[in-house]
């Protein structure tokens, strides 16, 4: 019989995390929970041989290979809804959302994922132990990734005015 404490401990220290980080990757906050639930519903049923190995490693694997999997899905509905002539109705991400993701995609992996999960996840020490990368790499990545985003995000004309 598993221990449902020690699961129970394992779940609560990691679920939000892993949510974030899924949800982070594939933009789709349901969509992300589900994959994380999954994931955790499949290390229950294998908790007893888990336990004592890297559930953490484990979990985080499965729920990223159903966040690809379900995305794979629906690019192929997508792309079998598009050959018909069937559009579905997504609504478009914000002007925003759009400049930070194509600023974001032209950084360094080693830069985007820093900036990434300072911003929305941890301190630079937590980033360090999770990359397994020196605290003042981290801060290298953060300062050169905060400076090319400052030059690919460019306010324009009319924004500024509004700021000012």
């Amino acid at each position: 019989m598993a221990d449902s404490t020690a699961f129970d401990a394992f779940y609560s220290a990691r679920a939000a995390r892993l949510t974030r980080n899924i949800y982070l990757g594939t933009g789709d906050l349901s969509r992300a929970q589900e994959c994380v639930q999954e994931a955790f519903l499949r290390a229950w049923l294998r908790w007893d041989r888990l336990e004592n190995d890297d559930p953490v490693g484990w979990v985080q694997t499965v729920a990223w290979r159903l966040a690809v999997t379900d995305w794979r899905r629906s690019v192929r509905r997508r792309l079998a809804l598009t050959r018909h002539g069937i559009t579905p109705d997504v609504p478009a991400p914000s002007t925003d959302v759009i400049a930070v993701r194509d600023a974001l995609a032209q950084l360094s992996e080693g830069q985007r994922v820093v900036l990434v999960l300072h911003y929305f996840e941890e301190p630079i020490a937590g980033i360090a132990r999770t990359l397994g990368i020196a605290e003042g790499t981290v801060k290298a990545r953060l300062t050169r990734g905060r400076q090319a985003m400052g030059s690919l995000l460019v306010l324009t004309e009319e924004e500024t005015r509004w700021t000012t």
